[in-house]
């Protein structure tokens, strides 16, 4: 069952809702049905299954896992894709392998591209210089919600284009030597307002009032609570998880309800037997 489907799952069992709704999934990464990293999707959820509406537009995590443990290797993705490539020894003076990592961007090696929300997280850290490594995941992302005061937002801080929320305007401007502190407030405020609208444009496409906020990401307590607010204001409700947590720990109850509905409907009793019979 897919991750980010599961994270979904999750919060309609907690809401109780069998019907559609949109879900926003936003974590460090799950597989996608595609083989893909994925980590910033935006999904329709039905008791049929799932449709992949959109995603965050991909950064290449340049030598993969290990950019997730350090932040800074995801800012030089960001500044490789703003063509900003001479900028990453510069920067990164004190990186011993600062000359490698801009050589695997500039040749494609080892770079696979990543939708991941705590990717772009890490990103704007690592550009910000409040995080160049990370103990434990979301550690940069934490830090950097710690010094928000007050959301700002950067006005063509981003572009949708065919369902692809694209957030590389946003990671320039902080690439230009902003504060610490005003920064983080930019990237806060400017992240909520592009989702929100990202968001808004699905669900009146499709007639949906309700979206599920899933992921890891929906830790960050600034990001869920300027959601919910910005949402409503669009005449939107925002799910988020209560009883459940919103990260991992939630996937077993929504793989769990994903797969009951289906029961339920008599659409997965062959796949269920054939999945038994595999585990034997």
């Amino acid at each position: 069952m897919q991750h980010h489907h599961a994270h979904v799952g999750a919060l309609a069992a907690e809401h109780h809702i069998e019907g559609p709704l949109l879900g926003l999934s936003l974590d460090g990464f799950g597989l996608g049905s595609d083989g893909a990293a994925w980590g910033g999707e935006l999904l329709l959820v039905e008791a049929e299954g799932f449709e992949r509406l959109g995603h965050l537009a991909p950064l290449p995590a340049p030598g993969g896992d290990r950019a997730a443990r350090e932040p800074w290797r995801m800012a030089a993705a960001a500044l490789q894709l703003l063509r900003r490539g001479d900028d990453i020894e510069r920067r990164f003076a004190d990186e011993a392998l600062a000359r490698p990592v801009r050589d695997m961007l500039a040749r494609g090696i080892a770079c696979e591209p990543t939708t991941s929300a705590g990717r772009l997280f890490d990103a704007a850290a690592g550009l910000l210089g409040v995080s160049r490594r990370q103990a434990f995941e979301g550690e940069a992302a934490t830090r950097l919600e710690g010094l928000v005061t007050e959301t700002t937002v950067l006005e063509d801080g981003w572009r949708i284009d065919g369902g692809v929320l694209d957030l590389l305007p946003l990671l320039g401007r902080l690439a230009d030597g902003v504060e610490p502190t005003v920064g983080a407030n930019l990237f806060h405020g400017t992240l909520i307002a592009a989702l929100v609208e990202w968001v808004a444009a699905a669900a009146s496409a499709r007639n949906l009032q309700t979206v599920a906020l899933s992921g890891g990401c929906f830790l960050n307590k600034i990001l869920t609570e300027g959601l919910v607010v910005e949402l409503a204001a669009r005449g939107l409700q925002a799910l988020i998880a209560r009883a459940v947590p919103p990260n991992d720990g939630g996937l077993s109850l929504g793989q769990a309800f994903i797969v009951a509905t289906a029961l339920s409907r008599g659409e997965a009793l062959e796949r269920a037997g054939s999945c038994v019979t595999r585990f034997r």
